[in-house]
């Protein structure tokens, strides 16, 4: 044998000026690897550095390292993981991203057959695909050109195709892929354009023919890692310029881009301009509304919206007043309300009544609830009905068990599901009593009793939100002759402070508008902007109702002013005249007093979630 192996000394780069037939070299290349085991390393040493990247290879370099990857790939049980560590390494660490597409072609094949040919290889050649799932560092500004997409678009598709393979090949390589890719995401420090390629990859697989392996496991990371992108923009980063807002304020401002005039709610998306952890949260949750968006097309957007459902329960819903990520389950039930829409809002109901869970997830299940019904254009005004009709009935019930005098701190819970009831009958208070039958529903409802028990949730709750209920229910005939109520202080109380104050999340509202300017574009069709909603004290302009069968379902046009709607769907503001509504917009009942100093600090709950004094 040792003879054999002394006429097999040729120098590895002779291989470029002879012709040898691939049988010969792969057998060239398995004496340099048996070699190493006797202790003559030199043709094994050359292997190694033919695959060691240059800066630029010529051609005859190129077709080197192909015929190398090549005569590996079949020479691939030689490979020894301890013997061969040097080699392993050297393929490991090459990035498709500076080769054409030859040698691609031939280092996948040689990382898919060393994954398949044993088992202490599947993990390395895993790790090896998932880090090119993001280009080198100098190569991201290249993305931005149309060959940079190409190549991108070159390297990605056969990285995926390799991941497959190897699941073919390996059919525990997908449960052990999961944990690698969850590894190697970037964190929130990373640059936008890494964590955004690196997401889309995630998506790919959370689509791709892996997706009953690893599909499960990709969401939940991502809406994880976007909670964490969350929590890192403060408050004070989005601080209105007018602190004076209040949660129903309807001022105008100017934008000073374009000289036209913008409800202030929209307007406050400038203030994180600049901020590139905002930034990067807008872009992934945009990537994540376009996935969506395929999940729908295909017919697999109820099994996306199952994963990000449990995801948002284990930890959105507990997360301390989290500013944007949960409008990742509002675009999911925009996009199919009558199934996704109306899970979404059983589940923050449940978690709601069940005294299982415990006080601050039940409070946070109910501030999300009332945001939800308030704020979704696209539920029908059936639904808020009867899911307001089982919050009205909890509360009622709580009533009746506890006979007892103010304690905000003691019935945190009570008093959470009482404002969750008011703020949404300020937003749809009109609508429902427009439809005879649910007019009904609401009249039958025992909110009076509620309100004049001795617990006294008008002492207690957000007083923005009490008296703008207060107006809109005097307005409706909603109580009885003797059922007026007197509330005049608009000051936030100590009762009030006791209920919630600075440091508590139950009291913030999810789903105000979101100020994250790419998402605004997806989110704004689905969403009932406050200057969109006709209370019930607003003047009628058509006399008469429509019957319940025309408008009971009517879920697009009820209870918003009708040169809002075009086609169903709410127009962008910049496309609305409010030059002319603005004198009867000013009008309208504005929750802070215009032209009151007193007023200059809101309470310190429920604030829009623009506001960091809700928070």
């Amino acid at each position: 044998m040792g003879r054999e192996m002394e006429n097999q000394k040729t120098d590895f780069h002779e291989m470029e000026d002879v012709n040898f037939s691939d049988s010969e070299i792969v057998s060239h290349v398995r004496h340099a690897l048996t070699s190493v085991i006797l202790g003559n390393s030199d043709s094994y040493d050359e292997l190694v550095g033919v695959l060691h990247h240059k800066e630029r290879l010529s051609a005859d370099e190129v077709a080197m390292l192909v015929t190398s990857l090549k005569a590996l790939t079949g020479a691939v049980s030689y490979i020894d993981f301890v013997q061969h560590e040097a080699l392993v390494f050297a393929i490991l660490r090459m990035s498709m991203w500076q080769y054409g597409a030859d040698v691609m072609d031939a280092l996948l094949e040689l990382v898919t057959s060393l994954a398949a040919s044993n088992g202490k290889f599947v993990d390395l050649c895993l790790d090896m695909l998932v880090r090119n799932f993001m280009p080198p560092h100098y190569f991201l500004e290249m993305l931005k050109q149309p060959h940079g997409l190409a190549r991108k678009d070159q390297v990605l598709s056969r990285v995926h195709t390799a991941l497959k393979d190897i699941a073919d090949l390996v059919p525990l390589a997908p449960m052990r892929l999961s944990p690698i890719v969850m590894q190697r995401m970037p964190n929130v420090f990373s640059k936008e354009p890494e964590i955004v390629i690196y997401v889309e990859n995630m998506l790919r697989l959370e689509s791709g023919s892996m997706r009953e392996a690893v599909g499960g496991t990709m969401l939940p990371a991502l809406v994880d890692r976007m909670v964490e992108l969350d929590v890192e923009i403060g408050w004070e980063d989005i601080l209105l310029n007018d602190s004076t807002k209040g949660v129903f304020d309807m001022e105008l401002e100017d934008d000073e881009d374009d000289d036209t005039e913008l409800p202030a709610e929209l307007l406050s998306w400038k203030c994180l301009q600049g901020n590139s952890v905002a930034e990067k949260l807008d872009s992934l949750m945009v990537l994540t509304f376009e996935h969506l968006e395929s999940c729908q097309s295909s017919g697999r957007l109820d099994k996306a919206f199952e994963i990000l459902l449990a995801s948002f329960r284990r930890t959105v819903l507990n997360v301390y007043k989290s500013k944007f990520t949960q409008f990742v389950m509002f675009y999911a039930c925009a996009l199919d309300p009558e199934e996704c829409g109306v899970k979404f809002a059983m589940m923050l109901l449940d978690a709601f009544v069940s005294d299982v869970n415990p006080p601050l997830t039940r409070m946070s299940a109910v501030a999300y609830l009332a945001s939800y019904l308030s704020r979704g254009k696209f539920l029908s005004p059936s639904l808020i009905a009867s899911l307001l009709k089982r919050l009205v009935d909890w509360c009622h019930e709580y009533c009746k068990m506890h006979n007892v005098d103010i304690n905000p701190r003691g019935h945190q819970v009570f008093y959470s599901g009482c404002q969750a009831m008011m703020y949404v009958l300020c937003f749809h208070l009109r609508s429902l009593v427009d439809v005879p039958r649910l007019k009904m529903q609401i009249l039958h409802m025992p909110i009076e009793p509620i309100l004049k028990h001795r617990l006294n949730p008008l002492e207690v709750c957000l007083p923005t939100v009490v008296k703008e209920f207060l107006q809109q229910a005097k307005a409706a005939q909603l109580f009885s002759t003797s059922g007026a109520f007197h509330f005049n202080d608009l000051l936030e109380s100590e009762l009030s402070r006791a209920f919630g104050g600075m440091d508590r999340l139950d009291m913030f509202f999810p789903f105000d508008p979101c100020l994250l300017k790419k998402c605004d574009s997806f989110i704004r069709p689905y969403f009932i902007y406050w200057s969109m909603v006709k209370t019930a004290y607003d003047d009628d302009e058509e006399e008469g109702s429509s019957s319940d069968e025309d408008v009971a379902d009517d879920h697009i046009l009820n209870g918003y002013r009708e040169d809002q709607i075009d086609d169903g769907m709410v127009r962008s503001f910049d496309e609305l005249d409010y030059l002319d509504e603005v004198d009867s917009v000013l009008n309208r009942m504005s929750i802070t007093p215009k032209n009151s100093m007193k007023y200059a600090r809101m309470p310190s709950r429920i604030r829009p979630s623009t506001s960091p004094e809700s928070l």
